[in-house]
């Protein structure tokens, strides 16, 4: 009699629970969705989270603030969200820097202020190849020479990035791992101050998604060599792909959308269902357009087969690139 009154107490106290959450799915949101950006305000994840901001505060009638929390290679941002109540009020609005800072503490033995198990996929909303650029005065025309010109000259040409083992970083060792070429590093504090050393001959070399290099690109201050992506960029599309010059490499800015683990199932799919609304909302699409990005929304099993084909080819060139 005991044994049946404890599962009778326990299948009401499930029963009370599953009532619970489906009472926080058909409410959600219940308070403002805070939109963090693992970064200073501007640049890519920026570009992104401020239409999203407004088109989600019309479909849901509670603020969405873009919050900038920067620190850490976007990891302090990062690991803030991935320690909050998992309810679907916080997103996360970053960039492959997301496993690029986890794959850096590895190599260094050092543990990382969160771990992926912490993080939900919610979707992709845009996936720039990068473009890489040299200064004008570089006497070469195409990938082929200018890979010629690199081993006549190892160790002498310089690269800017905007800091060690970002997104403008490893994707100018992946090509340097591919062709055996040596590159001198110069690390700045963002993706404009890379471009401005290039712009000023402080470095040869630099790279950026197409939103950043291709007003450059076009005014002859800088010359674009070839792109990481599969197929040529719409904006850029006489740029060659490295892939189509014979290098089987790639490599995207991209931006993404995540939250805590573990919002309830019902939550979730109501997040994600907003998400597509305001992804595919006009006046989203032509904020990324106005920025030169061009919007590739993706979500489900599509974003992770994508997710986990990027990550497994930076974690090898992290690993190539070795302790700084």
């Amino acid at each position: 009699m005991k044994t049946l009154s404890r599962l009778t107490a326990i299948t009401c106290a499930a029963l009370a629970t599953a009532a619970a959450f489906s009472a926080q799915a058909q409410d959600y949101p219940t308070k403002a969705i805070t939109l963090t950006v693992p970064n200073p305000p501007g640049g890519m994840n920026q570009i992104h989270a401020q239409p999203l901001s407004v088109i989600l505060e019309k479909l849901t009638n509670h603020p969405a603030p873009v919050v900038n929390r920067p620190g850490a290679v976007a990891a302090a941002g990062t690991a803030f969200v991935a320690n909050q109540p998992p309810d679907g009020h916080h997103i996360l609005v970053t960039t492959p820097n997301l496993y690029l800072a986890i794959e850096k503490d590895k190599l260094y033995g050092v543990k990382s202020p969160f771990s992926l198990e912490q993080i939900e996929l919610l979707a992709l909303l845009s996936a720039d190849p990068l473009i890489m650029t040299v200064h004008p005065q570089l006497p070469v025309k195409n990938t082929k020479e200018f890979i010629a010109l690199a081993k006549s000259r190892p160790g002498e040409l310089v690269y800017s990035s905007s800091g060690p083992f970002g997104i403008l970083h490893t994707p100018v060792e992946m090509f340097a791992q591919a062709t055996g070429v040596k590159f001198r590093h110069l690390p700045t504090t963002g993706g404009g101050p890379a471009i401005t050393q290039a712009l000023g001959g402080h470095a040869q070399i630099t790279s950026g998604g197409p939103a950043a290099v291709q007003t450059y690109v076009q005014s002859g201050k800088l010359k674009a060599i070839g792109s990481w992506g599969v197929k040529p960029y719409p904006t850029m599309a006489d740029v060659p792909t490295f892939k189509s010059q014979g290098l089987d490499i790639e490599a995207y800015l991209w931006v993404g959308l995540f939250t805590t683990k573990g919002v309830p199932p019902a939550t979730l799919t109501k997040m994600r269902d907003l998400i597509r609304r305001a992804a595919n909302d006009a006046s989203f699409k032509q904020a990324l357009e106005k920025a030169s990005v061009v919007p590739d929304y993706r979500e489900g099993a599509e974003f992770q087969k994508f997710f986990d084909a990027d990550y497994k080819r930076m974690a090898v060139v992290v690993k190539g690139i070795g302790k700084i």
